[in-house]
Order: structure tokens, then C-alpha cells, then sequence
């Protein structure tokens, strides 16, 4: 791992990750979450302070990147939520089947480098019955935008630590067992088009 993406990207995520629009986002999908959650691609902790500790007994950060956890520390200092870390990656996570009420996916899979086999450990260690929370930035459906998201994925994602600006979300969770309960999307205000928008709702098992 270079300098830049050990030290610098991390910082560089957790500010472009906890933009205004983006925290809205994830304040619509992460105080859903109940029991035992798992959380792929805790990152920095952006997500700690959304947590509703009523209804959550523990949440299991999976991130490979340890600065990322390092910077989080703040954040999981001051919650009220039990948090676990694990060092690990989306496609293999160290936990044991149906061992999950929930899974919170905020702006992750865009990053995973094999999304279908991350869902398919999501469901592994998810109990039946159990959902599935998702914000996203998602390929756009206006042909224009779209057009341009596939034309600077690669620099993009050299820039951004692997993210794929042009990955259709839902395309990959509706090839899954997982069931859409609830699904809205939209273009992120102050954003621009290309990568503003955005999809979130919930799937369950």
C-alpha cells in the first residue's frame, strides 16, 4: 500500500464522505438498524454518530483499512454504541454464519473490488429475516450523466481508492436473494450531477 493510500486517501474520504448532503443520506438509513449490526466499511466512524443505541446492542466495523479505524477513534470514544473493529475485507468477513441482525452499507460498495462476493458474505452471516440498510452514489439513469460516469471511472477511481463512480446498486443487490422493501433515489442538491447521485433503502432476507 502506497503513502497516499495508507495516510492521505483515508483523510481525503472521511472529507468528501462527511459532506453535508452525504451525513443526510446516512441519517436516513442507519437509525434503522437493530440488534447486532454489522457495518462494511466502517472507515472513519461516520456513520457511529447515526446509530440509535436503543435499538442496537453492538456494531462490527469490517474495513481493511486500519489508518481509516485510527481516525475514527473520536467518534467511537463519544458514542453510545459498542463498537467492534475488524481488519478485514467485504469478500471474506471473519464472522460466523447467521450471526447478524442487520448490515448498514453506506458508500462502500461502490469501493468493494468484488461487490457480488461482499453480498454474498453479507447474506452468509446475515439471520434469516434479517435487512439490509444501503446509501449509495449509483450509476445515473439519465444516459447523459451516465455517459460521462463510465468515461472517467478509471481516473476516478485511481484518484479515490478503487471507487467506481458508475456501479448500479440496485442492479447488484436485485441479483441476490435479498428482497427490496423500500428503495428511493435522487440527485444530491449542491452536488455535481456526476457524482451526486444517490440510492438508499432497505432489502431483507
Amino acid at each position: 500500500m502506497s503513502f497516499y493510500e495508507n495516510k492521505i486517501l483515508p483523510r481525503v474520504i472521511n472529507c468528501a464522505c462527511g459532506m453535508e448532503a452525504v451525513d443526510l443520506q446516512r441519517a436516513k438509513v442507519v437509525p434503522l438498524a437493530q440488534g447486532r449490526v454489522l457495518e462494511l466499511g466502517i472507515g472513519t466512524g461516520l456513520n457511529v454518530k447515526h446509530y440509535d443505541a436503543r435499538r442496537v446492542s453492538k456494531v462490527i466495523g469490517v474495513d481493511p483499512s486500519e489508518e481509516s479505524w485510527r481516525l475514527a477513534q473520536s467518534k467511537v470514544q463519544h458514542s453510545d454504541v459498542a463498537v467492534e473493529y475488524l481488519s478485514a475485507s467485504a469478500e471474506d468477513i471473519p464472522l460466523a454464519t447467521d450471526s447478524v441482525d442487520t448490515t448498514v452499507i453506506t458508500y462502500t460498495l461502490c469501493t468493494i473490488p468484488d461487490p457480488g462476493r461482499a453480498l454474498a458474505e453479507v447474506i452468509r452471516v446475515l439471520r434469516p429475516g434479517g435487512r439490509v440498510l444501503v446509501a449509495e452514489h449509483a450509476l445515473a439513469p439519465d444516459p447523459s450523466i451516465a455517459k460521462w460516469q463510465n468515461r472517467v471511472n478509471g481516473l476516478w477511481g485511481k484518484m479515490a481508492g478503487g471507487c467506481h463512480i458508475n456501479r448500479d446498486i440496485r442492479g447488484l443487490i436485485d441479483f441476490t436473494p435479498l428482497k427490496i422493501q423500500d428503495w428511493q433515489a435522487m440527485y444530491l442538491p449542491k452536488t455535481p450531477k456526476i457524482a451526486g447521485y444517490n440510492v438508499w433503502g432497505s432489502a431483507i432476507l
